[in-house]
């Protein structure tokens, strides 16, 4: 045991371990906020030829390895035994580059997702997917478990914004595909054997991320429906209207509507009294264009009437609150 533990911190440094009794300061993660780790070592590697040489030992000792990102998941996949290792790519969180002519941006997969959001929005560009942990959850859990998040309708599934990939095999095998080209008929595309896999076939080092046209409006309304079949006739029709652009459609029956509106300080945009909800979000290119263009559409929808009642943002914090 302990010349396993001493190959491993050879590797990666004293500050690159954390043992068994040092665990106890650290929680298992969003779904067991009480409960701290339990592993017979945690390592944190800084790049991936370190990933690579402690896989390798592991793998020829027959060590089971259980990865760790933002720990933000909710069905248990980052729970670790007392006799498994822990590999954490907390210290891998580097930006290593953004490329404009391409629209791509190269990260270690540590990098938490609001900060890929952030620098996408400081150089100009956007990274669509979205969802409630970002300030938590790293891309390389997004990418190994291929997350949706709230923005699925328009720009996809994790899937389809990523470009290329680094993984690295459980024999320490590394596989780089990072590509930066969308029309790439190249035979193979090795990097959806691991997207979505979750971990299963190997840990997710680096990836090269697609991103989008920053837009320069979003418009934001909460909707209320009387009928479940007007939920999908509702959202073909404003995804027709709005040209493709409908960004996001977040449907919300009456209990958890109620649930959500109901704490302290929570925004409440219309009455609770309807059995189905929408907030719904269309960005485009035209803040003024955009704005007539979505109160006409939703003036069609309530005619049609594939919704009962509407409330639009009117403001940046109206619209926050809204997500909020």
């Amino acid at each position: 045991m302990s010349d396993f533990i001493e190959r491993l911190e050879d590797i990666v440094g004293e500050k690159g371990m954390v043992r068994n009794e040092e665990m106890s300061g650290r929680s298992a993660g969003y779904s067991h906020p009480d409960e701290t780790l339990n592993a017979k070592v945690l390592v944190r590697p800084s790049n991936t030829d370190e990933v690579s040489r402690i896989l390798k030992i592991c793998n020829e000792q027959l060590q089971p390895v259980v990865c760790h990102g933002g720990l933000t998941g909710l069905v248990d996949g980052n729970i670790a035994g007392e006799d498994e290792v822990i590999l954490s790519l907390e210290r891998m969180r580097k930006i290593e580059e953004i490329d404009p002519s391409s629209a791509t941006m190269t990260v270690q997969t540590g990098v938490t997702l609001q900060t890929v959001q952030e620098a996408a929005d400081e150089a100009g560009f956007f990274f669509p997917l979205d969802l409630g942990g970002r300030g938590s959850a790293t891309l390389g859990g997004n990418i190994s478990t291929n997350a949706g998040g709230n923005r699925v309708v328009r720009f996809g599934m994790a899937r389809d914004m990523v470009l290329g990939l680094e993984a690295v095999q459980a024999d320490g095998t590394i596989l780089n595909s990072l590509g930066k080209i969308i029309k790439n008929n190249a035979g193979y595309d090795l990097k959806h054997m691991f997207i979505g896999s979750e971990g299963t076939l190997g840990v997710v080092t680096r990836l090269v991320l697609r991103l989008r046209p920053k837009p320069a409006s979003k418009q934001t309304a909460y909707l209320a429906l009387d009928e479940f079949d007007n939920l999908s006739r509702l959202l073909n029709f404003c995804n027709s209207r709005s040209g493709g652009c409908l960004s996001a459609y977040e449907v919300m029956w009456q209990n958890y509507f109620q649930l959500v509106t109901s704490r302290p300080g929570a925004a409440q945009p219309m009455s609770d009294k309807y059995p189905y909800y929408v907030l719904m979000e269309v960005m485009g290119g035209d803040p003024e264009l955009d704005s007539n263009r979505f109160e006409s559409m939703l003036a069609d929808a309530l005619e049609e009437g594939f919704m009962v009642d509407a409330v639009i943002a009117k403001s940046e914090g109206e619209r926050l609150a809204m997500w909020a």
